[in-house]
């Protein structure tokens, strides 16, 4: 079950909150997610001065920078309009973290009403939208990887591939221990490289294991992190974000 019980009518608009990784490296993902939204019908408002939503600081005890980093944020969404975040990693960091590391300050309001507007891509086109898709690709068998803050913290283990299945052409096959770690785990991933490694081999094989074609993930810290250990070993697996995948194969 998702951590929001309720969910509110389908908006008029929406703000989206882009992520450092889609800014930096993966841009098509969030214009996709755009895409789909606005197929919705949905008007999207992308503010302009977004930054970091603070949780590389906040993860690796930080709290003092990460609310500096985060404050930024809280001033960008003054209308009462749903938050779109495609990872559950930042997702998770401002609905489930946001009040908690404001707490006691005169800002704790203010985030606690910004982070109950916050909704992962795919749990808002599922539980808001109820998107409904029609395939348009060819026969694919596909993997999905669901990061550990989408899973854990957003309880949002469903909502992917809940998406996926409406692919009649798509089989979406089920890698050995789905639930676990990628290994990125943000500065995990930096200060623990042997580690991370080892993790992020295993999770690679599993999902060659499985007879993908092709995976997919909501979270392009797992995209990054994946695809590059296929990418250096020269394996011929590729992934890709989720939004660009339901995009691609529906328009």
């Amino acid at each position: 079950m998702s951590s929001i019980k309720l969910y509110p009518a389908r908006p008029e608009k929406v703000y989206f909150f882009g992520t450092c990784l889609i800014d930096m490296f993966f841009p098509e993902a969030g214009l996709d997610g755009i895409r789909l939204l606005e197929r919705e019908g949905i008007e999207v408002l992308y503010p302009d001065d977004q930054t970091c939503c603070g949780q590389p600081a906040y993860t690796s005890g930080y709290h003092d920078e990460a609310r500096s980093v985060a404050e930024a944020q809280l001033d960008l969404f003054p209308e009462p309009w749903p938050i779109i975040v495609p990872s559950g990693s930042c997702g998770g960091m401002m609905r489930t973290h946001y009040g908690q590391l404001f707490a006691g300050t005169a800002r704790e309001d203010q985030a606690r009403q910004v982070a109950s507007r916050v909704f992962e891509l795919t749990e808002f086109l599922v539980h808001v939208c109820h998107l409904k898709l029609s395939d348009q690709g060819e026969p694919q068998k596909l993997a999905m990887h669901t990061s550990c803050s989408a899973r854990r913290e957003m309880g949002l283990a469903e909502t992917g591939p809940a998406l996926l299945a409406q692919l009649g052409q798509v089989e979406l096959v089920e890698q050995a221990r789905a639930s676990e770690c990628c290994g990125f785990g943000g500065t995990f991933a930096v200060r623990h490289p042997e580690v991370s490694a080892a993790m992020v081999e295993d999770k690679a094989r599993a999902i060659e294991e499985a007879g993908a074609d092709h995976f997919v993930t909501s979270d392009c810290g797992c995209l990054m992190n994946i695809g590059g250990r296929l990418e250096h070993q020269k394996r011929e697996l590729k992934g890709e974000h989720i939004a660009s995948y339901l995009w691609r194969r529906t328009s």
